[in-house]
């Protein structure tokens, strides 16, 4: 406050100023001007701040520095106390700055201010910034990354690890023959010549051109071909990688380099460093927990000195430790997914295979080769073919009253409203027990038995191993498509997986895990997390049991015997038209279970895109389980 005045001076004061209002006056007018200051300074208008100074040119300078110091911070400020004596005052303030990719960092500072002409005035001096920093001096502030924590599987081991990478790349300033360099780094590693050489000459001279990014056994498979190469560069990195190029890859997603974030631009295992991020399955698990598994970082800030030529290494005034993130458990099982993966492996077309334990839900593999889409795994679409009866067979046991014994007439063909339906090749077998009909895939019984059945009757059937439930992952799943109210030619071929039908090869791998178990369950990518949904209603009482006989004799005489030795395997084939080709096109599907197996009960399904065949998914299916042991 301004010093008082003696009592005889405050006496013939009081003759000519009735009130004295000077001393609260001033605080209001001195917070104003702090005040004001301040916000212009928190909303980055640092040119308007400095012109509040007693020197906006240094206090420019100042502000600029700090800018700098702090990039990306943003600035909030809250007045304290003010104090006014004659022409000088103090504005106590906290400062928090939101830092960039780390904590807040809150400190408490004080502005001096002093009057001028007709307004106050913050003096422009460096402990406006900070209290302990002088002329001469600036912030440092230094990031720490906490240690990332790992995704493991179901037993707790981390299934990402510290893999040396090859980072295959251009030194222009080597370079003799550009087109001729770009030709054969495309040879080798699959990456256009046309984008090598636009990416050479756009980089600016002397930065490093990456090309494309390969653990150290890929590299050294074409390492004969490159290493010799005029301009062509070698550096090595360490990445955290799955243990394949490709593990669980559309569940799992993949990590970039030192900073642990996701990779976007720069990809590994031999996928173009300019391959869109859905290819890179980076919507997986390492996105979704983003924020658990890296922690939260810490940071120290120190004074320094403005003149580097000083060696000042500076002075901490501020720290907070990194914490550590925390681990996300999967329910993968790596032996079985690699089995899953040897098996897609071994088909040249799109194929996928994903395994689910009956009873709990979690995902044990999911596994897609390299012609495939990872992320159809999971939410592709596709309609099921006959694959789907085990879900009609379910409705027809309850719903349409059949038994497995009950004779079903199968003949080769069946006409509804004018459209023919076949089996194929028109196969005929006469009157048969519905359990032959299921095994051998008759399209015809189906479709007539159907027919017979209540218009949601099937969509029910399939509510009942949670077909058709939105799922609430952190991966998608697309839970599969029946409608409710189709009639007609649509109703008899949605009977056999044709149609309006949709489903993903999670989903019926679901579907056989509710078959297994008898009681059908939400799916679980990470173990401990929030269900997925409420677990599904289940088919009426006794029809697994009447159900599971059935899809063993598929296996055992029916459409799947190719996989009659190994084990005991239960399943229902598919044959699945798409596209308008003719003869159309088909997916191959096998979706089934193997019970007391090496790896215990497992359900899966396995989809060939463009197979043609079922034979095509059920080879692939006969390769997992010969990997499994």
């Amino acid at each position: 406050m301004r010093t008082r005045p003696t009592p005889v001076v405050l006496a013939s004061l009081l003759l000519a100023v009735p009130v004295l209002a000077g001393c609260s006056g001033s605080e209001d007018e001195v917070r104003a001007a702090a005040e004001s200051f301040l916000d212009d300074w928190s909303a980055g208008d640092l040119t308007a701040a400095a012109g509040a100074t007693t020197d906006p040119a240094s206090a420019t300078a100042l502000l600029e520095q700090t800018a700098g110091d702090l990039p990306g911070a943003g600035l909030t400020a809250e007045l304290g106390e003010v104090a006014v004596e004659d022409d000088v005052a103090t504005v106590g303030w906290t400062a928090t700055w939101d830092l960039e990719a780390a904590p807040e960092w809150t400190y408490e500072g004080t502005l001096r201010l002093r009057e001028g002409d007709d307004t106050w005035e913050v003096v422009a001096e460096p402990a406006l910034v900070h209290p302990e920093l002088e002329e001469g001096q600036r912030l440092e502030l230094d990031r720490q990354l906490p240690e990332r924590a790992p995704i493991t599987d179901a037993s707790g081991a981390p299934l990402f690890t510290p893999t040396e990478v090859v980072r295959v790349g251009v030194d222009p300033a080597q370079v003799t023959d550009l087109p001729a360099l770009a030709a054969a780094l495309s040879a080798a590693t699959g990456i256009a010549a046309e984008q090598i050489v636009a990416d050479v000459q756009a980089a600016p001279a002397g930065q490093f051109v990456p090309v494309i990014d390969l653990r150290r056994p890929q590299f050294e498979q074409i390492r004969a071909q490159v290493f010799d190469l005029p301009g062509a560069v070698f550096p090595t990195d360490t990445r955290l990688l799955a243990p394949s190029p490709r593990f669980a890859v559309a569940l799992l997603g993949r990590v970039g380099p030192a900073t642990a974030e996701l990779l976007e631009e720069t990809a590994v295992d031999g996928e173009p460093r300019y391959a869109a991020g859905d290819q890179l399955g980076l919507s997986g698990l390492q996105r979704a927990y983003q924020e658990q598994l890296s922690g939260t970082a810490g940071f120290t800030v120190a004074v320094v000195s403005t003149d580097e030529a000083t060696g000042d290494t500076g002075r901490e005034i501020a720290a907070v430790p990194p914490v550590a993130g925390e681990p996300v458990q999967t329910p993968l099982v790596p032996a079985i997914q690699t089995a899953a993966e040897a098996a897609v492996a071994t088909q040249p077309l799109p194929a996928h295979l994903v395994v689910v334990r009956p009873g709990t839900g979690e995902i044990l593999a999911v596994a897609s080769n390299e012609a495939a889409n990872p992320g159809n795994a999971l939410t592709g679409q596709f309609p099921p073919g006959s694959s789907m009866k085990a879900v009609t067979a379910t409705a027809l046991l309850g719903d349409g009253g059949l038994t497995p014994q009950t004779p079903v007439p199968c003949p080769a063909t069946t006409v509804v409203e004018g459209r023919e339906f076949e089996n194929q090749d028109q196969f005929d077998l006469g009157t048969v027990p519905f359990t032959e009909a299921f095994a051998q895939s008759c399209n015809t019984t189906f479709i007539q038995q159907a027919l017979e059945l209540p218009d949601a009757a099937l969509a029910d059937a399939a509510a009942a191993y949670g077909v058709g439930t939105d799922w609430e992952l952190p991966v998608d799943v697309f839970g599969g498509s029946v409608p409710r109210d189709s009639t007609g030619t649509t109703k008899a071929a949605n009977a056999i997986g044709q149609g309006e039908v949709l489903m993903s090869p999670a989903q019926l791998a679901l579907v056989a895990a509710g078959i297994a178990g008898g009681t059908p369950v939400a799916p679980v990518e990470v173990v401990g997390a929030a269900a997925a949904g409420p677990a599904p209603a289940g088919p009426a009482a006794g029809v697994p049991d009447a159900l599971r006989p059935m899809m063993r004799q598929v296996v055992l005489s029916g459409t799947a015997q190719a996989l009659a030795d190994r084990g005991e395997v239960y399943g229902k084939t598919g044959t699945a038209e798409f596209g308008t080709a003719s003869p159309p096109e088909s997916h191959g599907w096998f979706a089934g279970y193997q019970l007391g197996g090496p790896q215990g009960d497992i359900a899966f399904a396995t989809l060939v895109e463009a197979g043609q065949s079922s034979s095509a998914a059920v080879a692939v299916t006969d390769a997992f389980l010969g990997a499994l042991g």
